[in-house]
This record gives structure tokens, C-alpha cells and sequence, in this order.
């Protein structure tokens, strides 16, 4: 019982510590790696450590299958991790990247996002006429009453099924209001008719989207005529003119939302305040940069979950096969091991030594796993549901803070893997060793 306590509270001691390591800063981790460094090179101790860790490392090319074992499962780990939170971070950059802070959206109040507004024509009018809205050299006001309905496109990847694609009706203000979006092919759609123009990433994403192809929509027939670049969400997105839209739906002259740009970032306070204190409204408002950042919050959250879940289950898998390799070689060495404690070696040098061999290990297959996923996912081009229930094409992104993310996994599971293989060979019995083998 009292053995199975101390194990039991080694492990205890093992997660707590691996929370704590997981959440250090970097420069916490850098100075504890120069602290090790000064110590291994200028103490007995430390250079006892090295002597030892040389001969483990020496060592591997006669068990290379079980080395594999750590390299390949925790670069397996640090794949799947990083591959996961690649894509939350992908679409979270391309959802914030829409908008601006000199532009605000306003939907109808507690409706959570276009989907569910619903703007009659009498509070589009109000909206317009709000102070801090922008105008045109006419005197008009710069904002666009837009709706955002749901068709159904078969993707490229894979066309016998259908997938959800945003169909947005925009007023004749939305060049100005969105300046990100720019023609790069073809022209702008003309009011009135029933023309397109599509993001380029539909238009690699999604059948039928190219200059010049048509489109049956709500039972009519629409010409795609242009197709635009943003850099953002609404690259996903079929545009179209309000009207039209409106006409072919039967939305009649209401809006989901009216975005609209300010005449300065500064004038946005006043723009709400007028709008949520008018007793004929009932709207939310924000920038339209802090809107589409609300709406990666709740999908990027479930990805970063799924992901460390998974992550940790693989990890425990892992560490599992650390320990039996770390144990076999623990094993193996028990002999040179008891032989240098009996010349003098104490325990903390044989400790340290197995928790390093383990590390280097685990360093190398993080390194490993990372690196195969930059180069495989870094860029790779994807499409998920959004806020609208609709596509939103975004590109993976394998950022240096993700690599270095994986790095610590891989550092912890190391940690864990050697720990306990380490503490026995420093508490193996020097006769009992001797005998061993």
C-alpha cells in the first residue's frame, strides 16, 4: 500500500506539474533551459549528468525499434494537435480579418447573427439617417442593406453532394463600405438583374462558379459576371444586388442587417447609442470587425476543445510507450547503471540523464510531427459551416506559436514517459542490479 501511495502521488505530482509547464510563458521555459545548461556545464553534478547521458544516448542505434516507438508516437501527438488547432486558427484569422473599426453592422436585437435578423424598411430608414454615418459626395448616405440567404453548390472535392453556400444581396453603397472587395475578373453585377459576382475562393471551392456560367437559384436563372478578391469571409460568398435577391426570395423590402461606414472610428459610440437608446428600434450594433470576430469564437472554441482532446488521449498513449521503452532500456543498463553508483554516482545524475535521453527523444519527434504538418497543411485550403450556416473557405494556419505549442507537448509527454523509469534506476538496489541481466 505504501508503494502503490508513493506512485500514486508521483503522478499526481507529474499532471500538476504538466499543467503548470504547458501554461509557462516561453521566456520562463528559455530561462529554466539556460539554468539547466549552467548547470550541467559548471557543477560536478551537471557534468557527472552529461557523462551519463552520453553513454545512454550512445546507446540508441542498438535499440532503434523502441526508440522509434517515442519518436513516431509523439510526433503523432503533435501532428494531430497542431494539424487541429491549424485549422481553428486558419478560420479565426479569416473571420477577423472581415471588417473594419470604421464600419459598424446592425442587426435586429438578440438575433445573434444575420440568420435570424430580420429588418423591416421603416428601421433600414432609421439606420441610414443615424449620426456618424458617413456620406457621398451626393449627400447619400454610405450603407448597404444586405441579405444573406442559404443555396446549395456541389463542391469541387466532391460533386455529388451539395454544400451550403451564402448568397448576399448588397446595396449600391457595398464597394464603399466593404473596400477589401475588389473585382479581379470580369465586372460588378448591374441592379436590378440577376447577375453574380463570386469570391474567389467559391469559385476554386465550389462547380459551376466561373465568368459567364449560370446558376438556378429560388427556380430562376442567375449569370455570374465577375468574380472579386477580400482576403477575408466574404471571398466564400455569392454577391449579388439587394433588390434582386429580395425580389427572387421573397423578402420583400426588408433587410437582415444594414452595415454602414462611419465617418470616423470615433463616431461609432455615438452611432449606437442613437440607434439602441430610439424607442422605434429594438438593434444590436458593433464594428463589423468585432461582429466576425464573434463569430469564429464559438466554432474556433469547439476545434481548440476537439482538439486537445483527442491530443491528450494520444498523448496518454504515447506516454504509455515511453515507459515501456524507458523501462526496457532502464532494464537493459541496469548493470552499467549499478556500476556507476557504486564509483560514486549519486542518484540525481542517473535521474536527470534518463529524463533527458527521454526529452531529446521527445524534442525530436515534436520537431518531426510539427514539421511534417507545416509542410503538409500550412496553406491548405478548407471550408467549413459558419456563422450564416454557410461554407467559409479559410487556409490552414501552422503559425510559430502552434509549433511551439507541440514542442511543449512533446517536452511534457517526454517528462512524464522518463519520469518514472528514471526515479527506478536511481533506487535500484546496487546489488540488486548486479544480479540483474
Amino acid at each position: 500500500m505504501k508503494k502503490f501511495l508513493s506512485g500514486l502521488l508521483l503522478f499526481l505530482i507529474a499532471i500538476v506539474w504538466l499543467v503548470v509547464w504547458i501554461a509557462l510563458p516561453g521566456l520562463v521555459i528559455l530561462a529554466l533551459a539556460v539554468l539547466l545548461a549552467l548547470w550541467l556545464t559548471l557543477t560536478r553534478g551537471g557534468r557527472r549528468t552529461l557523462s551519463v547521458t552520453r553513454v545512454g544516448l550512445s546507446t540508441l542505434g542498438s535499440r532503434l525499434g523502441s526508440t522509434a516507438v517515442i519518436v513516431v508516437g509523439i510526433a503523432g501527438v503533435v501532428g494531430v494537435l497542431v494539424a487541429l488547432l491549424a485549422m481553428g486558427e486558419g478560420l479565426a484569422a479569416t473571420l477577423k480579418q472581415t471588417g473594419s473599426e470604421d464600419t459598424a453592422i446592425v442587426l435586429r436585437g438578440g438575433s445573434g447573427g444575420e440568420a435570424n435578423s430580420v429588418l423591416t424598411r421603416d428601421a433600414i430608414d432609421v439606420v441610414e439617417q443615424a449620426p456618424g454615418v458617413a456620406h457621398d459626395a451626393s449627400g447619400r448616405p454610405l450603407a448597404s442593406a444586405e441579405i444573406a440567404v442559404v443555396t446549395n453548390i456541389p463542391k469541387k472535392s466532391d460533386p455529388a453532394s451539395d454544400a451550403n453556400v451564402s448568397l448576399r444581396g448588397v446595396g449600391e453603397a457595398a464597394w464603399t463600405v466593404w473596400p477589401n472587395v475588389r473585382i479581379v475578373e470580369g465586372r460588378a453585377f448591374q441592379p436590378g438583374l440577376r447577375e453574380l459576382v463570386v469570391g474567389r475562393a467559391a469559385e476554386r471551392q465550389f462547380v459551376g462558379l466561373a465568368p459567364g456560367q449560370t446558376l438556378k437559384l429560388s427556380g430562376q436563372e442567375w449569370t455570374i459576371v465577375g468574380v472579386f478578391e477580400s482576403g477575408d469571409a466574404h471571398e466564400s460568398e455569392l454577391w449579388g444586388d439587394v433588390k434582386s435577391v429580395a425580389s427572387a426570395y421573397r423578402r420583400g423590402s426588408s433587410a437582415q442587417s444594414v452595415t454602414v461606414k462611419l465617418a470616423s472610428p470615433a463616431a461609432f459610440d455615438g452611432f449606437k447609442a442613437a440607434l439602441t437608446g430610439d424607442p422605434r428600434l429594438k438593434v444590436d450594433v458593433d464594428t463589423t470587425r468585432a461582429f466576425y470576430g464573434k463569430q469564429s469564437e464559438g466554432i474556433t472554441k469547439v476545434i481548440r476543445v476537439v482538439g486537445i482532446t483527442i491530443g491528450v488521449i494520444m498523448a496518454i498513449g504515447a506516454v504509455f510507450g515511453a515507459l515501456n521503452t524507458m523501462y526496457a532500456a532502464v532494464a537493459t543498463r541496469a548493470r552499467e547503471i549499478a556500476t556507476l553508483r557504486a564509483i560514486g554516482f549519486r542518484g540525481l545524475p542517473v535521474v536527470v540523464s534518463v529524463l533527458l535521453e527521454t526529452m531529446l527523444l521527445a524534442l525530436a519527434g515534436g520537431a518531426l510531427g510539427a514539421a511534417i504538418v507545416w509542410l503538409v497543411f500550412n496553406g491548405y485550403t478548407a471550408s467549413t459551416i459558419g456563422g450564416n450556416f454557410s461554407q467559409v473557405v479559410f487556409q490552414f494556419r501552422v503559425t510559430p506559436a502552434l509549433v511551439w505549442t507541440g514542442i511543449k507537448w512533446a517536452l511534457a509527454i517526454g517528462f512524464v514517459g522518463g519520469l518514472f523509469p528514471a526515479l527506478r534506476a536511481a533506487r535500484l538496489p546496487v546489488t540488486t542490479a548486479l544480479r540483474e541481466l
